[in-house]
């Protein structure tokens, strides 16, 4: 069944709603320098054991860091044993992680206008060990992350193509978009969503009838 991963969770109170929503992961934010939804490293230590005391959704700790003593020491006080590296980070980061921290290691990989930076390093990220994907769309204006842009799928096609480890979507997921990525969700490696925006409401709070419908849409 295909995983929904929520990002930018603060509280316990949103965890436990999004473990009541059947969520399967949480995305919480720490290194990512004017994040909306980041959180110094002792908040998100409160937030990752809350998920794990309450049996899920499983935490992964989202990060634009690309020191990994850094990151290992987030790793170690959060507790999380997943992290997403969402931003630049070389494959040697994620040799280094998977050899220091244990962790299991989700690299975004980011795509504009039909064009994937990190496409040429997908081997070299595979071999250091990386874990999942994540495909995400790259903002006009280069920001990563939360944009509300959503990829096509001939270009998700075009990537993944080139990789040989599951990935996850991102990118403007909403629950109607779901029949129109038809072709992504039947490919062998799609393991599932990671939802930003389309989980909150107007006053950017998590809505729990929106991460309803995307549990309903995409994880059946």
């Amino acid at each position: 069944m295909p995983l929904v991963k929520v990002c930018g969770a603060g509280t316990a109170a949103e965890v436990a709603l999004l473990r009541a929503l059947g969520v399967d992961l949480v995305g919480v934010w720490c290194g990512v320098a004017g994040g909306a939804h980041d959180l110094p490293a002792g908040r998100a230590a409160r937030v990752v054991r809350r998920g794990a005391v309450a049996g899920g959704p499983r935490p992964v700790l989202v990060t634009t860091l690309a020191d990994g003593a850094r990151i290992g020491e987030v790793l170690r006080r959060t507790g999380a044993s997943w992290v997403q590296l969402h931003g630049w980070q070389p494959p040697a980061l994620v040799r280094r992680l998977k050899a220091e921290a244990e962790a299991t290691v989700v690299k975004v990989l980011h795509v504009r206008d039909g064009r994937c930076p990190e496409a040429p390093l997908v081997p070299a990220y595979e071999r250091a060990g990386t874990d999942l994907f994540l495909l995400d769309a790259l903002g006009a204006d280069g920001r990563v992350g939360s944009t509300g842009t959503t990829i096509g799928v001939a270009d998700v096609l075009s990537v993944v193509a080139r990789c040989s480890r599951p990935f996850l979507l991102a990118g403007g997921i909403a629950a109607a978009h779901r029949g129109a990525y038809d072709a992504v969700v039947a490919h062998p490696l799609f393991r599932g969503v990671d939802v930003d925006s389309a989980a909150r409401g107007a006053d950017g709070r998590f809505d729990g009838r929106r991460i309803a419908a995307l549990v309903d849409a995409w994880a059946t």
